[in-house]
């Protein structure tokens, strides 16, 4: 079938366009239309007045496995209680909802892929599964490794880079993943042994590695295997007041390999006024100039009812008595990583709270290359991702940020630096940072873009001087050529809409080569510490496809390093 998007103002950083012009799509592919007219269309979209974009990418966003389940079961008395104030089913949570929910609500703002960036080994099959629910929307997972037992153990034994390699390149193909995510990397393996924090240059208690050096030879490994997104680093000492010293040991870590820090804002405090904290945002921004190996997301914190949920045991220990409602789960998995949930309320009256919000707005606006910070509110730690037509207009309109800015805690607003910023997002900017950029650093050549050969994921919005209205409710949504919102109305799975024509799921995973003979001295190794053996990690193509019902996409590879 072929659809005929016309006479829309196509923005495609990708394919340097920003200009009023005809998109063809031919069933999930966007075509060249220079030999078509209006009459070969099979479905004519009228596009004018609107924006059309490549459909949005969101690269870090919680969306699958267990400890969604464990925050469900936590706050599943608040769950019911919102459910029936609100007349809506438990599934339809704010914060926590059904995987099916969360997929239409990325749809209904116009994005076609979504990244969960925590899938433990041992749980990965859980987490695709619950992904696969997600209609429509394309997914992908990032392998988390930085306190597994076994990579310590290379660490400390200063195991050759090749063998680190190929353990690293092993486990993110047994757990059809696309990239590696290090948490508090060593600091929640020394939490088991009765370390509460672990700073980068600290030794682990047990294996007298520190945080620089898992790093350094994970970023290595990462680079080396060929894998297109850097490390993906939770760095050490979320939260803690006086954190951007952690941060910037970190980035010179790295070695100017390059490195991926996610949720920033949370990384970025000083320890300065009265409140014992302060905005560091102008020395990451400082930082990140000096060092172009380095990119960010930011985390941003938006005020209301949410859940936290991370890795990071030991901080999520340690804010435990800040929940909200106060009841917290800190559970140890394998000997993995862990899992803290701590409920949460933001309040915009509340002076760290407000200074969060602000720090957030302040890497967004000081950092001047839209492709190195990334539209991100760690769904749900910061706030759920539909915060993000909210977020927009904070960023593209500096009147409704100044009287935003004017609402918060006068002393985080009087600490912040905000006011005195007067960028405002573009269009362009705004395609660059969630479509073309986040395509890009995940390795997705056929996504963000409106060129012909990519993925028809197109998004049609009515131009508005209100960013916010504009980017809750496109006109239309195309996911893989199917036609998913239509005049702003859902319409599952494509038109005309049936239970019978479900499409399938795709996940977008790294085909990294590794060498076989290496699996079964690792696999010794793990199962002395494990429950299970090492082989049932892994989940081959044609369990993704008829057990977990998604379809795996494998994504190109950079070179590999030798």
């Amino acid at each position: 079938m072929k659809t005929l998007i016309q006479g829309g103002r196509l923005i495609d950083p990708a394919g340097n366009l920003d200009q009023i012009a005809d998109l063809w799509l031919q069933d999930d592919a966007i075509i060249s239309g220079e030999s078509l007219s209006s009459e070969d269309a099979d479905r004519v979209v009228d596009a004018r007045g609107c924006v059309v974009m490549a459909g949005g990418i969101d690269i870090h966003t919680h969306i699958g496995g267990g400890k969604l389940s464990i925050a469900r079961l936590l706050m599943q008395d608040r769950i019911d209680d919102d459910a029936r104030a609100t007349a809506r089913a438990a599934a339809q949570s704010d914060y926590l909802p059904s995987a099916a929910i969360a997929a239409r609500r990325y749809l209904e703002m116009g994005y076609t892929v979504a990244l969960e960036p925590a899938v433990i080994p041992c749980n990965a099959r859980a987490a695709h599964a619950e992904m696969a629910d997600m209609p429509d929307l394309t997914t992908g997972g990032f392998c988390l490794l930085g306190n597994d037992e076994l990579l310590m153990s290379l660490v400390a034994a200063s195991a050759p880079q090749a063998e680190i390699n190929d353990y690293v390149a092993w486990m993110v193909r047994a757990t059809q993943s696309i990239a590696v995510k290090a948490v508090n990397p060593g600091g929640i393996s020394a939490f088991k042994f009765g370390r509460r924090e672990l700073d980068v240059d600290t030794p682990h208690p047990h294996y007298g590695v520190t945080p620089a050096q898992i790093i350094r030879r994970l970023a290595r490994a990462v680079h080396e295997i060929g894998l297109v997104h850097p490390l993906h680093i939770h760095t050490s000492n979320l939260g803690v007041p006086g954190n951007i010293r952690s941060t910037i040991a970190t980035i010179e870590a790295a070695d100017g390999l390059p490195i991926h820090l996610t949720h920033a804002q949370f990384h970025c405090y000083g320890d300065e006024s009265q409140y014992g904290m302060s905005s560091a945002a102008d020395q990451l921004a400082a930082a990140m100039a000096q060092h172009p190996n380095v990119t960010i997301d930011v985390g941003q914190v938006m005020f209301g009812q949410t859940v936290t949920i991370s890795a990071d045991e030991p901080h999520q220990y340690d804010n435990r008595r800040h929940a909200s409602p106060r009841k917290t789960a800190i559970v140890d998995i394998e000997c993995e990583a862990g899992c803290g949930v701590v409920p949460f309320r933001y309040r915009r009256r509340q002076f760290v709270h407000a200074l969060q919000w602000a720090i957030g707005l302040e890497l967004f606006l000081m950092i001047d290359d839209p492709s190195r910070v990334f539209l991100t509110t760690d769904h749900p730690n910061g706030a759920p991702f539909t915060a993000y037509p909210h977020l927009l207009r904070l960023l593209g309109d500096r009147s409704f940020r100044e009287t935003a800015l004017a609402e918060i805690h006068t002393d985080a607003a009087a600490a912040s630096s905000l006011g005195g910023l007067s960028r405002q997002y573009t269009l362009h900017d705004i395609a660059t940072m969630t479509r073309s950029a986040p395509a890009a650093i995940m390795g997705l050549s056929r996504h963000g873009r409106l060129t012909p050969g990519a993925i028809a994921d197109v998004s049609v919005y009515e131009t508005q001087d209100d960013l916010e209205t504009m980017f809750r409710t496109p006109r239309h949504v195309f996911a893989s050529g199917r036609h998913v919102i239509d005049g702003g109305t859902y319409a599952p799975w494509g038109a005309p809409s049936t239970a019978t024509n479900r499409p399938p799921h795709n996940t977008v995973t790294a085909d990294v080569p590794h060498d076989p003979q290496s699996v079964q001295r690792f696999r010794n190794a793990y199962n002395a510490s494990s429950t299970f053996d090492l082989n049932r990690l892994r989940i081959s193509d044609d369990e993704m496809q008829s057990v977990l019902h998604s379809h795996p996409i494998k994504q190109a590879m950079r070179e590999r390093v030798q």
